[in-house]
């Protein structure tokens, strides 16, 4: 059965523009698979905890050499890997904040992106552990800050994106963008016909 992980970041309940973006994508794989399960991960209104001394101390212990205390501390960084491994494809809705992604989405990639989990360090550096598969990346900004615009400098939202994802061996990441939504309605509306060519196709 096919699983869809579905990590909304926003801290908007309402009026979301990326909400919105992965709502539509999700009706849209559902309609496609009508026997498979989505997991729905909300680290915008529910955000993973930031890392203690604690949890990176457990990180690098041996599971047989944890005590309970440690043993608590990973288990959501547990729980949230274990949805990345049984996922098909993932679709992850991240609004900009600040030049970047939101710290609700910061903490769950710092959950997620685990030594000897999710990667290794190798004889040829860090090697991702994940098995690839398809993740659809659907952000927004106020500002239009695309590879062709004057400002796209300040845009680390999808650069930090696609390196932490590479990192734990996620390649095939796909991205659709409502950029310049501060403007109105067309960023938005261009961006939901992006996302009907993209899965689509």
């Amino acid at each position: 059965m096919a699983k869809l992980l579905v990590i909304n970041s926003s801290p908007k309940r309402e009026q979301s523009i990326t909400r919105n973006l992965t709502n539509a994508f999700t009706e849209k794989w559902q309609s496609d698979n009508p026997e498979g399960e989505v997991i729905y991960r909300d680290v915008g209104i529910n955000p993973p905890p930031h890392l203690t001394e604690e949890t990176i101390g457990a990180f690098y212990t041996p599971a047989d050499q944890r005590s309970e205390a440690q043993n608590a501390a990973v288990k959501v960084s547990d729980e949230l890997i274990a949805e990345l491994r049984a996922a098909d494809a993932i679709v992850i809705g991240s609004p900009m904040h600040n030049f970047s992604i939101t710290s609700g989405l910061k903490t769950w990639i710092d959950q997620v992106a685990r030594v000897g989990e999710t990667f290794a360090y190798t004889e040829n550096g860090p090697q991702g552990l994940l098995k690839d598969r398809p993740v659809y990346v659907l952000s927004a900004s106020g500002g239009d800050y695309r590879e062709h615009t004057p400002i796209a400098f300040l845009n680390h939202q999808n650069t930090y994106l696609k390196v932490a994802l590479n990192f734990i061996g996620l390649q095939d990441i796909r991205q659709v963008e409502a950029a310049g939504v501060a403007k109105g309605e067309e960023a938005v509306n261009e961006a939901h016909a992006a996302l009907n060519e993209l899965i689509s196709a």
